[in-house]
C-alpha cells in the first residue's frame, strides 16, 4: 500500500477555493479504528458551515467529510475484514479528527458499517448519512407511520429528497417544497405527491389539501420557516427540526406558549452511525438495485474539483445529492 495520499485540506474558513488537494501521509489505524480506502464521498451543509467558519470545536488544518464509502485497507482490531465494503460516518469525522475528503480515512470502528453492493461508487458514496438523517428523522424525531402524511421543507434538498423516497415507501402522502418552480419535477420524479413553491407562507396552502394539518412535518430549512412549518401541521402532529439549510438554527427570545401552535409537538433529530442499523443500509442498497427506490444524486465531481463542488452546494443549485469520487 502506498505510503502517501490526496487529501483535500482546509487550511483556516474561507471560500471554496480554500479547499487545497494536497499529498500527505496515509494515516495510521490503532486498536479499535479502521483504515478505509474512499471511494466516493458526498457533500454535506455541514462541511460547508465548518468552511465557513461556523463550525464548533474545530481544529485547523483540517481534512473535512463527515461522511466516506469505500472499502476495509486495515483493521488491526479485527472488527472488519479488509476488502469489505463499508460507509463511515459522523462521531467527529471532519471535525475533531481528519474526515472523508482524502484516499483514505481512518474512524473508529463504531462509526463503521459494513455493506455489500454491485451500486456504483458514486451512487454509494451519495447515501451513508444521508439515509441515516432521513431515516432517523422519520423513525426518532417523528415517529412516522405507514399513512400518515408528510411536509418536507426543503424539499430538494439531498435529505428531503431521500426522506421523499423513504416515506412514499411507507405509503406516506408527501408535500414538499422549493423555492424554485424548475425543480418541481425533480421532486415528482422521487414520488412527491404535492410540490409546493416555497414563499414562506405555506400554512394555508397545506391547509387547503389538508383542512386539519399534515400529520407530521421535517423541517430542513431552518429558525426563519419553522413557525410557519409548526401552523401547517395538526394538533397532536409532530414537527420534527433536522435541518438548517438557511444557516440559521437559533430563535432568539423563544416564548414556547406563543411560539408553539397549541397541541403541536416540536421535536428535533441529529444522528449518527448508530442510528443507522446495518440492515436498514442493506435493505435500502438493494431496492435501489431492484429499481424499486432511487438514490437523489444530482451531480457527480471528480476529486480535484471539490472547489466547484462546494461553490454548487453554497449556491443551492443541486436538487439531491453532490457526490466526489477518489
Amino acid at each position: 500500500m502506498t505510503h502517501t495520499m490526496r487529501a483535500i485540506v482546509l487550511d483556516a474558513p474561507g471560500p471554496p477555493e480554500a479547499l487545497a488537494v494536497r499529498e500527505v501521509p496515509v494515516p495510521a489505524p490503532s486498536d479499535g479504528w479502521v483504515l478505509i480506502r474512499v471511494k466516493a464521498f458526498g457533500l454535506n451543509r455541514s462541511e460547508l458551515h465548518t468552511r465557513l467558519g461556523l463550525g464548533q470545536g474545530v481544529t485547523f488544518p483540517r481534512v473535512l467529510g463527515i461522511e466516506a464509502a469505500g472499502v476495509v485497507a486495515e483493521c488491526p482490531g479485527g472488527e472488519f475484514p479488509v476488502g469489505q465494503q463499508v460507509v463511515a460516518m459522523m462521531g467527529g469525522m471532519g471535525r475533531v479528527f481528519d474526515g472523508g475528503y482524502a484516499e483514505y480515512t481512518c474512524v473508529p470502528a463504531a462509526q463503521v458499517i459494513a455493506f455489500r453492493s454491485e451500486l456504483d461508487w458514486a451512487v454509494l458514496g451519495a447515501v451513508p448519512e444521508m439515509l441515516q438523517t432521513s431515516y432517523g428523522s422519520l423513525e426518532t424525531g417523528l415517529d412516522a407511520r405507514p399513512g400518515q402524511s408528510l411536509l418536507i421543507r426543503g424539499g430538494t434538498s439531498s435529505v428531503g429528497m431521500a426522506t421523499a423516497v423513504l416515506a412514499r415507501r411507507r405509503n406516506m402522502t408527501v408535500l414538499s417544497t422549493t423555492r424554485n418552480p424548475a425543480k418541481a419535477a425533480a421532486l415528482t420524479a422521487v414520488g412527491v405527491d404535492h410540490v409546493l413553491i416555497d414563499d414562506g407562507d405555506l400554512a394555508g396552502r397545506v391547509r387547503a389539501i389538508l383542512p386539519e394539518g399534515v400529520d407530521t412535518a421535517l423541517e430542513l430549512v431552518g429558525t426563519p420557516t419553522l413557525p410557519d412549518t409548526l401552523r401547517a401541521t395538526r394538533v397532536h402532529g409532530v414537527v420534527c427540526f433536522t435541518g438548517m439549510l438557511s444557516n440559521r438554527w437559533t430563535v432568539r427570545d423563544f416564548y414556547p406558549i406563543e411560539y408553539i401552535p397549541r397541541g403541536v409537538r416540536l421535536t428535533a433529530y441529529g444522528g449518527d452511525a448508530g442510528d443507522l442499523p446495518p440492515h436498514v443500509l442493506q435493505e435500502f442498497l438493494d431496492a435501489v438495485a431492484a429499481g424499486d427506490a432511487v438514490v437523489p444524486v444530482d451531480r457527480v465531481y471528480a476529486f480535484d474539483r471539490i472547489a466547484e463542488a462546494h461553490a454548487a452546494m453554497e449556491a443551492g443549485s443541486a436538487s439531491g445529492k453532490l457526490v466526489v469520487t477518489t
